[in-house]
């Protein structure tokens, strides 16, 4: 029976065991965005004995970025200190991913000087044109490519929280009548081209998607569109399918009296793929993660909350598992 300390080998790298760092913004950039000691230190703290980590999202495009002191990746500029940060993650054995994202409507317009940018107009917010839409998948990709540069296992591509690609994907956000809207095919194009252009910038190095697989509004997204959504992220070449919530967010109110509250979604749709996947939702006791890896729910779980308020979860939790 496969547990959490079991190792997994995932596009020839070795992952020592099954826990995740998932991707959460630490505001530790500097306003440019450039990495900082304060940002590598707060990985380092918490790199040792994980699978591997994610680093927080990173803006992709300047249109993009959500907040202050959020990390960039928009520019050639960004890439010496990310080499820094991946490298010294490395010095713990720890496999590094970077996570690759725009805000669309989520966007600080007071930062950025600019009106964000959706698939549909609302209030605040304009819809993009098809030319911008194929610039911005060329900035993902220029994204990825400057991860190469930058020395990381791979990139996670967002596709979840409300942000840019969930926005495409989910009829909630998406109101368009040409390629990029409307029916499922066509909103999901605009993330697929992203991840066939992603792809081709980080050849064998892994590529991750994370998924808002629902959006817990029966107008939205269901489990059973991201199912068939997720064949189509499989069949584009993601290795890894990291599923989360959608338009709901990341900590919906209507979950948060549960251990694991997104790893129903995350079990259905490891049922169709035979890609490993990725549950998360506030987890914080070893014993349920072991559970559900053992149950073969998913193959690997994130533990974010937990590895914030403790870096050593990691240590501990191998401790306490022995115990028992």
């Amino acid at each position: 029976m496969v547990g959490l300390f079991d190792s997994l080998e995932v596009k020839g790298l070795t992952l020592k065991n099954r826990i995740v760092m998932p991707p959460m913004q630490t505001g530790l950039a500097t306003l440019e965005g450039a990495v900082t000691e304060h940002l590598i230190n707060h990985y380092l703290e918490r790199s040792n004995e994980l699978g591997f980590l994610i680093i927080e999202h990173s803006y992709i495009a300047f249109s993009g970025l959500l907040n202050k002191r959020q990390v960039s990746i928009c520019d050639d500029n960004s890439i010496f200190g990310l080499k820094k940060l991946s490298s010294s993650i490395h010095a713990k054995e720890t496999p590094v991913i970077i996570q690759l994202n725009h805000a669309g409507s989520y966007a600080d317009e007071k930062i950025t000087g600019t009106q964000p940018v959706s698939p549909s107009s609302s209030p605040g917010c304009r819809a993009l044109q098809i030319d911008e839409i194929e610039s911005l998948t060329e900035s993902f990709a220029m994204a990825a490519q400057r991860a190469m540069g930058a020395g990381f296992d791979g990139v996670e591509i967002h596709g979840a929280h409300g942000f840019l690609l969930n926005q495409f994907y989910s009829p909630l956000t998406n109101r368009r009548r040409d390629r990029y809207g409307g029916s499922f095919e066509n909103r999901i194009r605009f993330p697929l081209e992203v991840i066939k252009r992603v792809k081709k910038q980080i050849g064998r190095r892994l590529l991750l998607y994370r998924l808002g697989a629902d959006d817990l509004d029966p107008r939205g997204i269901k489990i059973e569109t991201s199912q068939k959504f997720a064949l189509k992220i499989k069949e584009a070449g993601v290795d890894i399918i990291d599923v989360s919530g959608g338009i709901c967010g990341s900590r919906p109110d209507q979950l948060q009296n549960q251990q694991g509250f997104f790893i129903h979604q995350a079990h259905q749709i490891n049922k169709v793929v035979n890609i490993p996947v990725i549950g998360v939702g506030g987890i914080t006791e070893p014993e349920y993660a072991n559970k559900v890896i053992q149950d073969g729910r998913v193959d690997l779980v994130s533990i974010g909350r937990g590895l914030l308020k403790d870096p050593a979860w990691v240590l501990k939790a191998i401790q306490k598992l022995k115990k028992n």
